[in-house]
């Protein structure tokens, strides 16, 4: 492997058995991550997890907090802050009610993943400070969902900041892949007095990181990473702060990318559109291996 692509051994199957049409794709879960940045002197840091080897999907890649929206993400009574439901519904081109949810599950899991929340007692705040018993304890109940973050936000008298988010592209897995995510990917500076620590279950790493730093890990065959992860990080380096990529993201195209596979000159070409650096040629026969 010339760089750190995560490829999956069983897709060149799955594909054949796609094309066959003996594999029915699984619906997509809708889900949300968070590109958590902050200011250094050199240039903007993004904060990454690297998923523990033993996890099933993207074991030991690096990738960003995330995860699958929760059914009680769309609750009615969620405190809501910045722009409006129906706003955030055009522009993530679905509707208010999923709208919520996306939003909801993108601050809600980077609270559980790292510890860093984006809520406020006011519309124009943002709490200083998550750390202690008692915030852990809230926090935990929401991983355990044993509290809705709907609750918790009553429980603290706090209102979410979805002004703090800014929409950056959307990724939708591939239709022969197992388990599949329909992922909303969002920008938000770490807010000043938080910090993040790993607190997921499902990583054995945290770093504060350069975008351009870590894509040249990934060239280097040194950092694993999904294609919308190298992605979004190579396109983070053409800006200079936080605050610079916080402005950029209302222009941002949300197009789902998709990943296509087609049978070419006797190979499987597997290809991203507007991504030609992942394209993957893979010799069709069923005990062909993949090449770059």
């Amino acid at each position: 492997m010339a760089n750190g692509q995560w490829y999956p051994p069983e897709w060149p199957d799955r594909i054949r058995a796609l094309a066959a049409g003996t594999l029915t794709p699984v619906t997509p879960k809708r889900a949300a991550t968070v590109m958590l940045l902050k200011d250094t002197g050199t240039g903007p840091a993004v904060h990454m997890l690297r998923r523990r080897a033993s996890m099933a999907f993207a074991g030991g890649a690096y990738a960003y907090p995330g995860g699958g929206v929760d059914p009680r993400d769309d609750d009615h009574q969620v405190r809501w802050a910045g722009p409006t439901r129906a706003w955030w519904a055009d522009r993530l081109g679905v509707d208010e009610t999923a709208a919520q949810a996306i939003v909801c599950a993108a601050v809600r899991e980077t609270y559980e993943e790292a510890g860093v929340l984006l809520a406020g007692p006011a519309p124009d705040s943002v709490v200083g400070d998550t750390t202690g018993a008692d915030w852990e304890a809230d926090r935990a109940a929401l991983v355990a969902r044993d509290l809705s973050f709907a609750e918790f936000l009553d429980r603290r008298g706090l209102v979410l900041r979805s002004d703090l988010l800014g929409a950056w592209t959307r990724w939708i897995t591939p239709e022969f892949e197992a388990r599949r995510y329909d992922t909303f990917f969002f920008v938000a500076a770490l807010p000043e007095g938080q910090r993040t620590r790993n607190a997921s279950t499902e990583a054995d790493r945290t770093v504060w990181i350069a975008p351009g730093e870590a894509a040249a890990g990934y060239d280097r065959g040194e950092l694993l990473m999904m294609p919308p992860t190298i992605a979004t990080l190579r396109q983070l380096t053409a800006y200079e702060s936080a605050a610079q990529a916080l402005a950029a993201a209302p222009g941002r195209d949300l197009t789902p990318v998709l990943a296509t596979a087609r049978l070419e000159d006797g190979e499987i070409v597997l290809s991203w559109p507007g991504h030609d650096e992942f394209t993957k040629h893979i010799p069709n026969a069923p005990t062909g291996g993949a090449t770059a």
